[in-house]
């Protein structure tokens, strides 16, 4: 008897699309009561940045059951990536004109995220790819290794302190709402979070590749059988999520400032918890994950524990893999022959 895969790719889930949205507005409404209108637009923020780590964490493991512990550090090379561009191209203070500075980020956007999805492609075909009939613990062990090899590399090239990011958007540029005071640049970053998981949803449910992806998720030997190309669907999958990491190392510099060579580590830990939280294998459940630990994230800054965010975040991990192991939105699901 084989165990069928509990968590996959797909979002279907058996949950009516009303409820889940109700389900969500309540939550919104009650970190908005919890933390306040400030911290509010920070906790989407931050949570939108775990959101794009943890997409790419459930899209690997959605395909072949591999937890690329390597994805952290894809993200916090996606920021180094991303401030060496503005470095090199001149940038070291704000853009002040509308017009360039949307020309610079779209250029920053598809520079960074096509490199890092090259490296993304680059890690599957040389580190993954030849362990894919191997025990789970082989990939599992290769994919702690190459998370060193690229931290290696980033202290190499950058050094071990931190990297100050150019900050090219006006960070005093600001807007009143509901006696809060939000950046443009807060906006900025949970627009884009939410139109790249829009356009992840589209591509895995509307088109050939996606449904490429999503049958070698349910039955990879299947799959092949009915002519899809298990090794360019693995690339790709690959090249998407690393993709979406270099996104989210480009938010994290912008709103952070810095980029430390160790930071994905770290990330990527947190972007983890997330997709579990969500039920890895299921893009949707990893967003919501992602911006459950923003606003943990927040909130103990807001009450005076963050020292024990850590904590808390890990604490929630180990209650959901001891109540719910599938997920808040994944499913068990029964054996097959």
């Amino acid at each position: 008897m084989q165990m069928q895969r509990s968590i996959r790719l797909p979002s279907r889930v058996r949950r009516g699309p009303y409820q889940l949205v109700g389900a969500v507005a309540i939550c919104l409404v009650a970190a908005y009561i919890l933390v306040g209108a400030q911290q509010f637009s920070n906790f989407l923020t931050v949570g939108a940045i775990y959101a794009l780590i943890a997409l790419g964490y459930t899209m690997v493991y959605g395909i072949i059951e591999l937890i690329n512990f390597a994805h952290g550090d894809v993200f916090g090379m996606g920021a180094f990536v991303a401030l060496w561009l503005l470095t090199v191209a001149g940038f070291h203070g704000a853009i002040d004109n509308p017009l360039v500075l949307a020309v610079v980020l779209v250029a920053l956007f598809l520079l960074t995220m096509g490199i890092m999805g090259l490296v993304g492609m680059v890690i599957e075909r040389v580190a993954y790819r030849p362990l894919r009939n191997a025990p789970r613990l082989a990939p599992l062990i290769t994919a702690i290794g190459v998370s060193f090899i690229l931290e290696n590399i980033m202290q190499a090239f950058f050094g071990p302190s931190p990297v100050t990011s150019p900050q090219i958007f006006d960070l005093n540029a600001r807007f009143n709402v509901a006696g809060a005071s939000i950046g443009y640049l807060n906006v900025f970053i949970v627009l884009v979070a939410v139109a790249l998981m829009i356009a992840l949803q589209v591509f895995v449910g509307r088109t050939r590749l996606g449904r490429a992806m999503r049958s070698t998720a349910q039955d990879r030997e299947a799959a092949q059988l009915m002519g899809v190309n298990i090794d360019q669907t693995i690339a790709i999958t690959f090249f998407i999520g690393s993709a979406l990491a270099g996104a989210g190392g480009i938010v994290w510099a912008l709103y952070f400032g810095y980029a430390l060579f160790n930071q994905g580590f770290y990330a990527g830990l947190f972007a983890f918890t997330a997709a579990v939280l969500g039920g890895i294998g299921n893009t949707t459940g990893a967003a919501l994950g992602g911006f459950f630990i923003g606003f943990l994230y927040v909130a103990a800054a807001q009450y005076g524990y963050f020292r024990w965010f850590e904590v808390l975040v890990f604490g929630v991990l180990v209650l959901v893999l001891v109540f719910r192991p599938s997920g808040l939105l994944g499913q068990q699901l029964g054996e097959r022959a």
